[in-house]
């Protein structure tokens, strides 16, 4: 393991090197095709094996004062490349079906594994401005209530049975999917109703603008390339909030917080979320496979996150883990014996400076 951070240039230079492959892929075809879809399917899976580099922690109180500004860069080339492609994908351009097909998967493998980190670390974000792209992000993804139950609902209950987002250990994926996607939906509504009431806020419920952004993005699909532009446009959220899915899925699948006697959950702690060490998937995403350093400092920027030592750990990448939980039989038999060893070494109820309260 290193004891340098990743810096903010190969953060830079991992989410944003595939998206002049994927644009000149919808324009021109070809090899710029084949390049930004091997890119996100393959490269990242290939250098997280080849070079098994750990990248080190940034000292406690490290300032990154680039990150923002990558993160408003990857929030607005997300804006331009989904028109983009829902353009090649279903419009007048000369892409053969194959490649249509190609450069469907590849722009929806950026969106999930790179926009989707983006928009999650925007919508911590305190300035106003930084917060309502991470929302446009998602609103445009169609799944705009993921800025509410992913802060109100998730970060309060994660690891319990409340949290439509932490799946138990031996719940299937494909089972867990819609439970979490409805289950978050109603839950944030919900918590945003109880916001409201407390706080006595007026205005546009947030509900109405994600519902209403929704809508009004299936309808720019439609100009930009009629029926079939709008389906494309659905099928490339869908693609995206697929991954936004498997994320939730794996980085807290099994791990439960104890009840103490007095009915409360024990704080949320490191034992609470999946890691995944491997640089070029981190820098990839984000940094997000540091799952537990985020619970722990919500607002933290990405490059800062740390890797605790006393987390479990993933025995896979983060992408590969979201693969192999495609296949529940096979998910849940390789994760049984890290699940159970989890299990029996952290639920007792945790207090005391290990503890991570909110």
């Amino acid at each position: 393991m290193s004891t340098r951070p990743l810096s903010p240039f190969v953060f830079a230079a991992a989410t944003l090197a595939p998206v002049p492959l994927l644009a000149l892929g919808a324009i021109l075809g070809g090899l710029w095709l084949w390049a930004g879809f091997l890119y996100m399917a393959l490269l990242v899976m290939v250098l997280d094996q080849l070079t098994p580099h750990v990248a080190g922690n940034a000292p406690e109180g490290a300032e990154f004062p680039g990150s923002d500004a990558l993160l408003l860069a990857l929030g607005l080339t997300h804006l331009a490349l989904l028109p983009l492609a829902v353009w090649a994908v279903a419009g007048a351009s000369d892409l053969s079906a194959g490649g249509r097909v190609m450069l469907f998967l590849g722009c929806g493998y950026w969106m999930g594994q790179v926009a989707h980190p983006a928009a999650h670390e925007l919508i911590h974000r305190a300035d106003r401005g930084l917060y309502r792209l991470g929302v446009a992000i998602y609103c445009t993804l169609l799944i705009g209530h993921h800025a509410s139950s992913h802060r109100l609902v998730h970060h309060r209950l994660v690891g319990t049975a409340e949290d439509p987002s932490s799946a138990p250990a031996g719940m299937g994926f494909w089972t867990f999917a819609p439970r979490a996607w409805l289950g978050s939906f109603r839950a944030g509504w919900a918590a945003e109703d109880a916001l409201r009431a407390r706080t006595s806020r007026r205005g546009v419920h947030p509900y109405s603008v994600y519902l209403g952004a929704a809508l009004l993005s299936v309808v720019l699909g439609g100009l930009i390339a009629g029926p079939w532009g709008a389906v494309a446009w659905i099928g490339l959220a869908a693609h995206a909030q697929l991954q936004i899915l498997l994320a939730d899925y794996v980085q807290h699948y099994g791990l439960k917080r104890a009840k103490r006697p007095d009915g409360r959950y024990e704080p949320v702690a490191a034992h609470h979320a999946w890691n995944a060490p491997q640089w070029f998937s981190s820098a990839l995403m984000l940094n997000a496979p540091r799952h537990s350093d985020h619970h722990a400092h919500p607002a933290r920027p990405f490059a800062a996150l740390r890797l605790p030592n006393d987390a479990p750990r993933l025995p896979w990448p983060l992408p590969l883990a979201c693969v192999l939980a495609m296949a529940p039989s096979l998910w849940r038999r390789r994760m049984r014996p890290h699940v159970a060893a989890w299990d029996t070494t952290h639920q007792t109820p945790v207090a005391g400076p290990g503890a991570i309260g909110f």
